[in-house]
């Protein structure tokens, strides 16, 4: 089955290499149709899969990443139009420069040929996943997890209609619809077809990933993501973001996890954010001084400060400076996303060139460290290591370059 797949993921990818922006974007559109005329019957599809995960005892956190309805069809339809009205990366020369022996050497971006993606119960990724892959002129093997197996089902069939309405290869998306780990596996070490696998979930899936796979990887990460509250920030300020960071969606990566205080100002802000976080009755896991200050605050743990919640419970560590809260957060950070609420201008900065993560805030909530967000159109994920893409990876993430040389009979002496 594999090897099949394989096979025509491979056909695609040299189709779609050539393919111009216009057709690409006819796919697109031709996608984001289909998803609609056919919302139906993925939020039916998806219900079979929410049905099955509460049988489960599934998480709330994540049966919100599973669960589909109306708009958030319409938001992955509408995303992929985003992405067709984005500039087209590939084919961009990114530099042409004389030698002195005549000849011409430039650098361009082209496709990566075929991507793999393997990610957990997110079926909106399904969709984000091919629009973004196929308008850098990829092909895309996913393998999503079990529970939203129908959902993922449900979506690729339309999509693959719509290419296939547009006059595009419908194998230009394909699902892997065996959910089982040694399928995970096999695709993992399919360097003969598949060209970059990138994992998108929980730190067990991307460990798996990285520590199994023979196809180069593409390292997206947890989101034990911090606010540090300097003692100049204000308060009013301070509390709006982190109750956006924390409560305005718990089941994602880019949601705050953990709080850092100054211990200068713990004594007021405390129990005005204990007053603010009970709004949606959030969990405050505490070091001891600061459980003195607000004793309803429970008790954290050494593993609370490098936990990755996804629910409505915060850890919370007081610290003397900005030097102290660099530390700590550099110490249990996921390297994903790490924000500061300060008016010191040289804490701001030194937060920023010192603290180690993807994306680093000031004065504003960690939720914003999205492909969307950043004028990507969409994201296929947040990588959170150092090579090739790290951050929210768009467009030109999915493209590699080549050298492009020009001569005029030179031959080397």
């Amino acid at each position: 089955m594999l090897e099949e797949i394989g096979k025509h993921a491979k056909q695609a990818a040299r189709y779609l290499n050539v393919l111009g922006s216009t057709q690409k974007n006819q796919g697109l559109y031709g996608a984001a149709d289909a998803l609609m005329e056919a919302s139906d019957s993925i939020i039916a599809a998806n219900e079979r899969d929410l049905d099955n995960a509460r049988k489960k005892g599934m998480h709330s956190g994540l049966l919100d990443r599973l669960m589909l309805n109306p708009s958030r069809v319409e938001a992955m339809a509408e995303g992929l139009k985003a992405v067709a009205a984005l500039e087209d990366p590939v084919g961009e020369v990114l530099s042409m420069k004389p030698r002195p022996n005549g000849l011409l050497i430039g650098q361009k971006r082209v496709p990566i040929g075929v991507i793999g993606m393997i990610y957990e119960a997110r079926p909106n990724v399904t969709a984000d996943a091919f629009g973004l892959c196929f308008k850098a002129g990829n092909a895309v093997i996913l393998k999503g997890g079990s529970d939203a197996l129908w959902s993922n089902k449900a979506i690729v069939k339309a999509i693959q209609t719509g290419l296939s309405s547009a006059g595009l290869p419908s194998k230009a998306v394909q699902l892997i619809e065996d959910t089982s780990r040694e399928t995970a596996k096999e695709l993992m070490r399919m360097n003969q077809y598949v060209d970059v696998l990138i994992p998108r979930g929980g730190a067990g899936l991307i460990r798996s990933v990285v520590e199994n796979s023979t196809v180069p990887v593409i390292e997206t990460g947890t989101g034990n993501c911090h606010i540090f509250v300097d003692e100049s920030a204000d308060f009013s300020m301070a509390l709006d973001i982190i109750f956006n960071a924390k409560t305005q969606r718990i089941g994602v990566c880019n949601a705050c996890e953990s709080l850092v205080v100054h211990r200068k100002i713990a004594g007021e802000f405390l129990p005005l954010l204990k007053k603010k976080l009970d709004e949606k009755q959030v969990e405050v896991r505490a070091d001891e001084e600061a459980c003195a200050i607000v004793p309803e605050f429970s008790s954290a743990s050494e593993e609370d400060w490098g936990r990755e919640y996804l629910d409505y419970i915060l850890s919370l560590k007081l610290v003397d400076s900005v030097e102290e809260a660099i530390y700590h957060i550099n110490r249990y950070n996921t390297r994903h996303s790490e924000a500061i609420i300060t008016s010191t201008y040289a804490n701001a900065q030194k937060f920023l060139n010192e603290i180690d993560a993807a994306v680093v805030y000031v004065n504003a909530s960690t939720r914003f460290t999205d492909g969307f967000e950043f004028g990507f159109g969409a994201e296929i994920g947040i990588s959170t290591q150092k090579l090739h893409a790290r951050g929210p990876m768009g467009l030109k993430e999915l493209t590699a370059t080549k050298y492009i040389v020009y001569g005029d009979g030179q031959v080397r002496p």
